[in-house]
């Protein structure tokens, strides 16, 4: 049956999840968890993932069911909503530290998915979290099996010459209030999810619209992301840095992108994929593959495909 609130035939979902909360670093933190630890065998240990910018832990249940399907059996999989995302807390912060999701992730790993008990974990992350999980493999490279970046792809170079005009910037931006776009229906998020990314089929923008989204006291539907997201970061991305970090992962690595991504609409001319795959080359072991016809939002354009590249990697 069509969903009321959008007309639409949403995603059958295949594999239930749970929804808890876990305190950490000062924050409500919401994990979004298929499965249970009764699944965890050495071969098949929890597999994390995180997600990118502007998203949240619910989208990976398309290819948490594809993973599924492929292997015939379901894992233990958990997958948070960043601070300020979905519905973990928005910390009382003007701006978002990279290092942050790090120590979140530290933290969140120790209460959940103890090394002590549960060793060494499989990790994905996509787009932001892809440069999450890629430090964190190499800060604490014994607790990671096998990682897997989803187009992860890092920032431009930057120069100390760039420090002024971005310190300035986001000084100008603190002095204005950030807002996010509201909705007057819940189809509406999802008109602007399949807008935003064509590929996403109906039934899938459907599902993910009200996950996506709250509606508010005024009757409008609000993005579930705090929208101090969009101020500029104050720091440098500092690409000597990271890959000194990089160096350290000793997981082997399955790099995945869409043919259809087109870095160009980020960062023109000052950053291309070609760079990218020069920094990766300070990994040791990567298994890189593209899937097509897909773009930046993997997990949402090619499940299936993605999940069969899941499947052979992390056996």
């Amino acid at each position: 049956m069509s969903t009321p609130e959008t007309g639409l035939l949403p995603y059958p979902a295949l594999c239930a999840s749970q929804s808890h909360f876990v305190p950490l670093r000062h924050l409500q933190y919401h994990v979004r968890s298929w499965g249970d630890a009764s699944m965890v065998t050495p071969e098949r240990p929890p597999l994390v993932m995180v997600h990118g910018w502007m998203d949240l832990a619910a989208s990976f249940q398309f290819v948490v069911d594809a993973l599924a399907e492929a292997e015939g059996a379901r894992r233990y999989v958990l997958a948070p909503d960043w601070r300020g995302f979905g519905l973990t807390s928005t910390p009382a912060a003007d701006s978002y530290w990279f290092p942050d999701y790090l120590a979140d992730l530290d933290a969140l790993l120790d209460a959940l998915l103890p090394e002590a008990r549960y060793g060494a974990i499989d990790l994905l992350g996509h787009s932001m979290g892809g440069n999450v999980v890629m430090s964190y493999a190499g800060l604490r490279p014994q607790r990671i099996r096998r990682l897997v970046n989803l187009e992860g792809f890092g920032l431009p170079a930057t120069k100390p010459q760039h420090a002024p005009k971005r310190l300035l910037q986001w000084l100008d931006e603190l002095k204005q209030p950030q807002a996010l776009r509201s909705y007057a229906s819940v189809q509406e998020v999802a008109e602007r999810l399949m807008k935003n990314n064509p590929r996403l089929p109906a039934d899938k923008a459907a599902w993910l619209a009200p996950h996506w989204s709250r509606q508010a006291e005024d009757g409008r539907w609000h993005i579930l992301g705090d929208p101090a997201h969009k101020r500029v970061n104050p720091v440098l991305y500092q690409v000597a840095e990271v890959l000194e970090t990089w160096k350290l992962i000793t997981a082997p690595v399955l790099w995945v992108e869409g043919e259809h991504t087109d870095v160009a609409q980020w960062w023109g001319t000052r950053y291309t994929k070609e760079e990218f795959h020069e920094r990766l080359q300070v990994v040791p072991r990567v298994q890189k593959e593209v899937l097509s016809p897909c773009g930046h939002m993997l997990h949402h354009d090619q499940p299936q495909a993605l999940a069969a590249h899941l499947k052979a990697f992390l056996a």
